[in-house]
C-alpha cells in the first residue's frame, strides 16, 4: 500500500533544525493512504502547500527521492495547521470510498466492529447502519445521514478518525497505513 500522488502540507526551502546539509525538503501527505512523508525536490523546484506531486515508480518531475516516512510528532507547525483542510479536501474527493466503508465495514474482533472505531458511534448507531445497510448500500454522507436516525455528521466522524489515526491514537488502522521509519 504505497501512495503514487501527495499533497504538500509544508515546503521548507532551507531544510529542517537536524539535518546535515541544507536543501529543500517537503513534508507531503499520500493522497490514497495518507502516508506522512518526507520528499527531497529536484535542484532548483519550489513546491507550493496544496501542489499535488507524483512520487510513484515511474518518472518523477519533480521529486529527487522520497526521505521518508514521518510521525505526526515531526510535521512542523505549518504542516500540522494545513493536515486538517487537507484531509477534508482528500475525503470529499474520494467521497464513495468512504461511503463504501460505512457499507462494507465488519468485526474487527468478536466484541469489536470496525464503525465502533469511528468516533461519535456506540452500539445503537452501530446497529443502525447494520440495519440500514441490509436494505442497499449508502450512495452519499447525506443518504447515511438521512436514513440512519440522529448520527452526527458522517463526514466530519470520518475526517476526525483519519486525524486521529495520523497522530497514532489508536492501534487499529482503518484509513492511515504503515508505520513510520524515523529518516536519520
Amino acid at each position: 500500500m504505497r501512495d503514487e500522488w501527495v499533497i504538500v502540507i509544508d515546503f521548507l526551502s532551507r531544510g529542517r533544525l537536524g539535518m546535515q546539509r541544507s536543501e529543500p525538503i517537503a513534508q507531503t501527505i499520500g493522497e490514497k493512504y495518507f502516508s506522512l512523508l518526507e520528499i527531497m525536490p529536484r535542484e532548483g523546484t519550489e513546491l507550493t502547500v496544496g501542489e499535488r506531486v507524483y512520487i510513484g515508480e515511474g518518472k518523477r518531475d519533480k521529486v529527487k527521492y522520497i526521505r521518508g516516512r514521518i510521525g505526526y510528532s515531526d510535521l512542523t507547525v505549518a504542516s500540522k495547521e494545513e493536515l486538517q483542510t487537507v484531509v477534508e479536501k482528500l475525503v470529499d474527493a474520494d467521497q464513495k470510498k468512504f461511503v463504501d466503508f460505512f457499507s462494507k465495514a465488519g468485526p474487527v474482533t468478536n466484541r469489536l466492529h470496525q464503525l465502533e472505531l469511528i468516533p461519535g458511534i456506540g452500539k445503537k448507531h452501530l446497529w443502525d447502519i447494520i440495519e440500514a445497510r441490509k436494505e442497499r448500500p449508502f450512495e452519499s454522507f447525506e443518504d447515511l445521514s438521512n436514513r440512519v436516525k440522529l448520527l452526527p455528521d458522517p463526514r466530519k466522524m470520518i475526517i476526525r478518525r483519519i486525524l486521529d489515526e495520523l497522530e497514532d491514537r489508536d492501534k487499529y488502522k482503518l484509513f492511515v497505513s504503515g508505520a513510520v521509519q524515523r529518516p536519520q
